[in-house]
Formats: C-alpha cells, sequence, structure tokens
C-alpha cells in the first residue's frame, strides 16, 4: 500500500522563542512540547518513585528479605525489556547487600509468558523464598495463587495493561494497574523496575543500611544505559519521563561508562559508541538480545548485560548476532510465505477490497519471529495483523501489531467477550498483543477479528501516512542540521525522529545489497547533490532509468565511512513523479 504523505500541523512556535534555531522550533512544537522544562533531562525531573502505587510496599518487601538473607528469585519476559529489567534487578539487588539472588526467564516454546504455575514450581524447588516478576505478572492469577499458597512473598513489578481481575500478590507496581497516580503510564518494565530500586535505596538510605553494612551506595544513574535500552527496545511512547532516563543512558554510553555487554553489542552492530543515539537501542542492540529469547534462552542475552568481562561480553554478543542472522533467515522465509497466503485472498485477485485486518497461520511457522512477521505485513498494508505459530498439542500462539486507531488488547477482550472459550489466553498494549487459541477455533477467530476491526476502523485510518515536518531549502541540506536534528531527540515512539520530504530529480540509482536502492539526489530548483539510500525498495519499480523525477520522504542522516563524515538522507518513501 502506498502510503500518504502529509505534513505535520506545528501550530505557533512563538513560546519556543529559546531556541535558536527556526527548524526545531517548528518540529518541538509539532510534537507537543510547550516550555523549557519539557527538553531539560536532567534527572532531579524525574517523577518521584513515591507516587507509583505500591512501590514503597514493594520496597519494604525487598528489604525484609535482603535482611533475612531469603532466597529472592527474579522471574523476567524473553524479550529485550525483559532482559534489561531481569540484568537491572540482579545488578541493583547486589549492589544493595542482597546474596542469594537469581533469575528465571520462563523458555518461550517449554514454558510461554509469564509467571505459570510450572515456573512457580521450578522457584519453590529452588528454595525461593520472594518472587519478583519484571515485565510481566500482572495478568498471572493462577501463578501468584499458586505461590502464596507454597508460602512465598511475591512483587509484581509489570508495565502491560491489567485485566478485570488482578493477581493476589504482596505488592504490585505497574503504572497501568487501577488506582495508580504515577503521571506517566508508558514506564517500560525496566522502568518500573528502576522505580523499584529507586524506592529500595530510599528505604535503604532511612534505615542507614549501607552505613551500618559497610556497603558503598550505589550511584543509581549507573544502571541508566540498562534503563534506555529497554525502553527504547520496547518501543514504548517516550514522554517527558522516559526522555530523561533514555537521554541520561545514552549519555553515559557516550561518555564510555556503559555495561561492557551493552559496548561489545554497539561495536558487534558497527555502531560509534561516542555517537550514540537512540534509534541504535532499537535497531542494533534490541534485535540481537531479542534474538536469543526468540531461538533459543533469553538467559544469554542476560548474561551479556551483567558480566563484569568485556572478552566475555564480546563472546556473547557474538553469539547474539549469530542468532540475529539466523532470525533474519526465517523471518524472510516465513515473510514471503506470508506473502503466498495474501496473494491468494479474493482481493489480490481483483475481488473486493483489502481485509480491515489479517490473521495468518502456516504451520511451519517459527513461534519466536511471528511478532516480526506481524509487524512487516502491517506495514506493507497498513492492517491489524496477528500472526499464529503451531505451539503443539492443538494450540497455536499468536503475536499481533495493531495500526493507529485499533487497540489491540482491547479488541481481544471483546473477541474473549462475544465467543468465550475462542481465546485460551490474552495480554499486552493497544499497538501489540499475545494470545493463544485452539487450532480449531483459528477460523472463527480470524473472521471475528476483521468484523470488530472493520467495526472499529475508519477508511482514513486504514490509509498509510508519513507525517513529514515539511520541506527542507536546499541550503539546509547540511551535515550541522543533521547533527542538531541528531542531538535534539532522544527520538523515537510517541517523539518521532524529524521527516521531511520534497521532490527531488534523481541523478544516479542502484541496487546495492539484495534491495536496496542507492541514489544521488538533488533537490528542486536546485543544483545541490545529496546522497541517499532506500531499505527494501519493490525491485519491479527500482531501478528504472527512466525514472528522472521523485517524490521523497526522508530524514537527515550522517554516514560514516573510513572515519570520514558526509551527509545522507535515509529514505523513508520514495515514489515517481
Amino acid at each position: 500500500m502506498t502510503p500518504i504523505i502529509k505534513r505535520r500541523d506545528c501550530g505557533d512556535s512563538s513560546h519556543l522563542d529559546f531556541i535558536t534555531q527556526p527548524i526545531l522550533q517548528r518540529i518541538y512544537a509539532s510534537r507537543g512540547i510547550s516550555d523549557a522544562k519539557d527538553l531539560e533531562y536532567q534527572l532531579k525531573n524525574l517523577l518521584p518513585p513515591s507516587t507509583l502505587k505500591d512501590s514503597e510496599i514493594a520496597a519494604t518487601l525487598l528489604f525484609d528479605a535482603i535482611k533475612a538473607d531469603q532466597k529472592i528469585t527474579i522471574v523476567g519476559d524473553f524479550d529485550a525489556d525483559g532482559a534489561t529489567s531481569t540484568a537491572l534487578s540482579l545488578l541493583t539487588l547486589g549492589r544493595f547487600g542482597a546474596r542469594n539472588v537469581d533469575y528465571i526467564v520462563p523458555n518461550r516454546f517449554d514454558f510461554g509468558y509469564g509467571l505459570s504455575t510450572p515456573i512457580v514450581d521450578i522457584a519453590h524447588a529452588q528454595g525461593t523464598q520472594l518472587i519478583m516478576t519484571v515485565d510481566n505478572g500482572i495478568s498471572s492469577i493462577d501463578g501468584v495463587a499458586r505461590a502464596k499458597a507454597l508460602g512465598m512473598t511475591v512483587v509484581v513489578t509489570d508495565h502491560h495493561l491489567a485485566g478485570e481481575q488482578l493477581p493476589n500478590a504482596d505488592a504490585i507496581v505497574n503504572p497501568n494497574q487501577p488506582s495508580c497516580q504515577f503521571a506517566s503510564k508508558n514506564l517500560a518494565g525496566v522502568g518500573v523496575a528502576f522505580y523499584v530500586m529507586l524506592a529500595l535505596r530510599t528505604l535503604m538510605r532511612q534505615q542507614n543500611h549501607f552505613a551500618l553494612t559497610g556497603l558503598q551506595e550505589p550511584n543509581m544513574a549507573e544502571f541508566l544505559d540498562i534503563v534506555a535500552l529497554g525502553t527504547v527496545a520496547d518501543v514504548v511512547p517516550l514522554d517527558a519521563n522516559n526522555r530523561i532516563l533514555v537521554e541520561q543512558g545514552i549519555h553515559r554510553i557516550k561518555a564510555g561508562r556503559c555495561r561492557v555487554g551493552i559496548q561489545a553489542l554497539l561495536e558487534i552492530a558497527k555502531r560509534n559508541i561516542s555517537r550514540c543515539v537512540a534509534s541504535d537501542m532499537g535497531f542494533a542492540i534490541g534485535p540481537r538480545l531479542n534474538a536469543a529469547g526468540r531461538l533459543d534462552d533469553m538467559s544469554l542475552g542476560i548474561e551479556c548485560l551483567v558480566t563484569e568481562n568485556y572478552q566475555h561480553a564480546r563472546e556473547i554478543a557474538s553469539e547474539l548476532d549469530g542468532f540475529n542472522k539466523d532470525r533474519r533467515q526465517i523471518e524472510a522465509g516465513m515473510q514471503k510465505e506470508a506473502l503466498d497466503i495474501i496473494e491468494q485472498l479474493p482481493f489480490s485477485q481483483g475481488e473486493g477490497n483489502i481485509p480491515y485486518a489479517f490473521a495468518l497461520f502456516h504451520p511451519q511457522w517459527h513461534q519466536g519471529v511471528s511478532g516480526i512477521v506481524a509487524s512487516r505485513i502491517k506495514e506493507k498494508f497498513h492492517r491489524p495483523v496477528i500472526v499464529f505459530a503451531d505451539s503443539g498439542d492443538g494450540e497455536l500462539k499468536g503475536s499481533g501489531r495493531s495500526i493507529e486507531g485499533l487497540h489491540l488488547r482491547d479488541l481481544l477482550e471483546r473477541v474473549n467477550t462475544l465467543a468465550p472459550g475462542v481465546i485460551i489466553k490474552f495480554g499486552g498494549h493497544a499497538m501489540a498483543a499475545g494470545l493463544s487459541i485452539k487450532q480449531e477455533h483459528l477460523q472463527q477467530f480470524a473472521q471475528l477479528f476483521e468484523e470488530l476491526a472493520q467495526q472499529t476502523l475508519t477508511q482514513d485510518q486504514l490509509s498509510g501516512k508519513i507525517l513529514s515536518d515539511g520541506e527542507l531549502s536546499p541550503p539546509e541540506f547540511t551535515i550541522d542540521l543533521a547533527a542538531q536534528l541528531r542531538d535534539g531527540g532522544p527520538w523515537g515512539q510517541g517523539f518521532p525522529e524529524p521527516c521531511f520530504d520534497g521532490k527531488f530529480r534523481v541523478v544516479q540509482q542502484r541496487i546495492v545489497g539484495e534491495k536496496h536502492l542507492k541514489l544521488v539526489l538533488s533537490p528542486e530548483h536546485s543544483t545541490t547533490v545529496v546522497d541517499a539510500i532506500a531499505f527494501n525498495v519493490d525491485t519491479n519499480i527500482w531501478p528504472d532509468p527512466n525514472i528522472e523525477w521523485a517524490n521523497v520522504a526522508y530524514k537527515l542522516d550522517i554516514n560514516e565511512f573510513r572515519n570520514k563524515l558526509s551527509l545522507q538522507l535515509m529514505v523513508e518513501h520514495i515514489s515517481p513523479e
């Protein structure tokens, strides 16, 4: 589906006169920046932990367990947010004097997501006395009940949306639970864990714990590189509070004060650490961490983040890089098969319109890669997509991605209400969710999914859009402006990186790799030329020497090759004029 390029309405930017660059004034105004405080990323401006419901109760329970030398087990999730949450908790609790801390990350293929009863039984067999969930737990009704029945204390830390029933935990820390007054609902799982550790350190200060035990009180800023990584990789909206966490973490990374595992992952991805930006977390480190949980065991990713040994970190990073390459191959095959399935649908044969939603299944698909494939199909057709894979015993596991205007978790809850028993379990967010169903119910689910999407979405919402910050004049195609924009972030979900559009003369064009288009472009009414690259183009259209002019949506980027910097346009969309 060809997206529509729509220019943002920046409104009045006169209140941002403290910013000297007019382009940045326009960009910030269109993103809702109202005054200088919205761009002040000092740690003193973080929301206080005391406003996060149950954070102080959780801190007390953890402190009591540490003082009693109880065994604490962190139960994490198998994605990058879960890995960073787990690593953060292990590192901070160790610095707080906990001597008996372990972790369990359920293997997605054997146990599935969250604090299930089998995971609780494993923790109990290992002598666990306190379970702390990170990036999961809000929907673990049975798991928490089992842990309580076995006499364990349970602290749930999570950020996923709560269902109608909450687990009977001793403390639940989740900004999205009912009656929580925390002003930011967008914390990632690692952000919630970080806030619990902030509350714990405050309590220990009050109890004079560090002086009494001879421990050096940790500077919690030391862990912000991990917080930044998990926050960006989980694609949560970068509201003001999250931008502080991310900016401070990136500042530490650029200064060379990050975990050796993060350093190793950036290096193996060929990223310049001193010029690290938020997108490096999302496109370089995050996928490599996620690959471990998708194809094997996330404990490898956690070990990369907690190790103090650089050489060990390099070895793990290399292994994670290998997993990521395997993941790409699996993803490419699954994506082709998904498109083959779609080509058999009536609309592909010229009959009817594109469905309002896709629910796709192939018996050979890999559970760990289904979410990425759902994202790729969503991007191509601008429709909500759920991709199912066989999980054995007649069950399918689905990973879904949505578009603006359709809250995916709410839609799944609606399906569950209309057709009880079709969905075995589900959870997630507005834009991403997971579920399990019986294979025999696939057709019924797919029909309901499409019907509810049709009832919810408007035709306007079904049109893919690229939001542009306008046109740049030829003198503005400079490395200086690209650097100002790079440093003007952190950019990410909910606070998007500046994107521009315009008409360009196509001076040169050639395919590099399998389907990436390398270009030399010249803005209309100008002799200026600039390099550009467009990834994953339609090779049925490009390259074409007959195409002289094109409409392009792009981001300014700085390309580094052999220590030489040059301006490059990262093409978001290109279409012949």
